[in-house]
């Protein structure tokens, strides 16, 4: 099923339901398909549109939903009827395909799933970072460094020195 998905040309599936969108729009149908399959047309033409494209992946399935129900509590004739399944049988493997382009793009859907490779952002509690810190590894680094060493030579002590306390 994926390879028969991945096989498929999003920009003449998009073309087809847009022309079907089009043409059954002046009738008893669901008013909101030809708008977002004139926004599907967008999207799959611009290529650097990653947060567009996940919209569209995200409205496409909710529209199959909404066309169910809209077919559920609206009356309409044989013919269109059928053109209305047609529409809604051709959106099933264009959000298979659109979100393959969108994996494809490096596009996610927010909370559906973590990148493990990913950047972590989080830091160490009591302002530890690492930058500035002697003594402190990063995970990246191989080879651990040494804490840099402050040489405190002590101080000369005077060579006559009374009392009962002495400095060490």
């Amino acid at each position: 099923m994926a390879d028969f998905i991945q096989a498929l040309d999003p920009a003449k599936l998009v073309l087809a339901e847009t022309a079907l969108a089009f043409i059954i729009s002046p009738f008893t149908v669901p008013a909101y398909n030809l708008p977002i399959f004139l926004f599907g047309s967008y999207v799959q033409e611009s290529s650097d549109a990653t947060q567009s494209l996940t919209l569209f992946a995200g409205l496409l399935p909710m529209s199959i939903f909404y066309d169910v129900l809209w077919m559920i509590k609206n009356e309409q004739g044989g013919f269109l009827r059928f053109l209305t399944v047609v529409l809604l049988l051709l959106k099933i493997p264009t959000t298979g395909v659109f979100l393959i382009a969108m994996r494809q793009r490096g596009g996610q859907f927010p909370g559906l799933g973590t990148d493990i490779n990913g950047p972590t952002v989080w830091s160490m509690p009591g302002g530890f970072t690492s930058g500035g810190r002697d003594g402190y590894q990063t995970v990246d680094d191989d080879t651990p460094r040494a804490p840099s060493k402050v040489s405190s030579v002590p101080a000369p002590q005077p060579a006559n020195q009374s009392g009962a306390y002495q400095s060490v």
